[in-house]
Parts: structure tokens; sequence; C-alpha cells
């Protein structure tokens, strides 16, 4: 599957809802893990701000990634971003989109809030 990294560099990036546990399956209330470690997967929705325009991203995250307090409005960073395009068939419907997956996501209130160095 096509994976595309996402350069934050120039971004402000914030929590716009507090992380939630990415459910699989809505019918049995199955929690989504990692393929690849096990852990448990969390969805963070962020407001993406760059280029002069705003978009409200939902990004799925492994569990241990998520570091610090990520309330509403919280100003984070994003390790790892990647973007991966899907598509597929829902009730003889094409549907399809962007999904995007970080290796972390930073709380930098944290940082601002100490005193610097002199």
């Amino acid at each position: 599957m096509r994976q595309i990294p996402v350069d934050t560099a120039g971004a402000v990036v914030m929590v716009a809802k507090s992380p939630q546990v990415k459910v699989r399956d809505r019918r049995t209330g199955e929690i989504a893990t990692d393929t690849e470690t096990g852990a448990k997967l969390i969805t963070v929705d962020v407001m993406f701000a760059a280029n002069e325009e705003v978009e409200i991203l939902s990004i799925t995250v492994p569990e241990p990634g998520i570091t610090g307090e990520l309330a509403m409005g919280t100003p984070v960073a994003l390790t790892g971003l990647i973007a991966r395009p899907w598509e597929n068939d829902f009730n003889g419907q094409k549907r399809h989109g962007i999904a995007f997956r970080a290796v972390a996501v930073t709380s930098l209130a944290d940082a601002a809030a100490r005193p610097k160095a002199a």
C-alpha cells in the first residue's frame, strides 16, 4: 500500500478532540491494534493549519506514542506522519479517502510552560 510522508515543519497543529480508543468493529466492540506490536490504537483529531488553510485530521497512533496531556487546544508535534489513500466497496458503492497515521503525538504544552535557561 502506498504511504506518503507528510511534512509538518511549517504547520501549526493543535488537538481538536481528546484521544479516543479506535474501534475495529462497531458491532462487536473489538478494539483496533497495531499489527506489528499489538499495541492498542488511538485516534486523535487535530487542527492542522498550513499555507493559510486549516483542516481537521483524524490521526491514528499506537497508544505508547501518546505523550503528555492532550486536551482540546493543546499544541502538539506529530512524529512520522504519513497519509495513505484508501478505497473500498460498501454495499455496491465505491468509497475512498485518506487515512493518517503517526508514530507519536507529543504535547508541546509542557515544553512551552518550562522556563528557558538564561
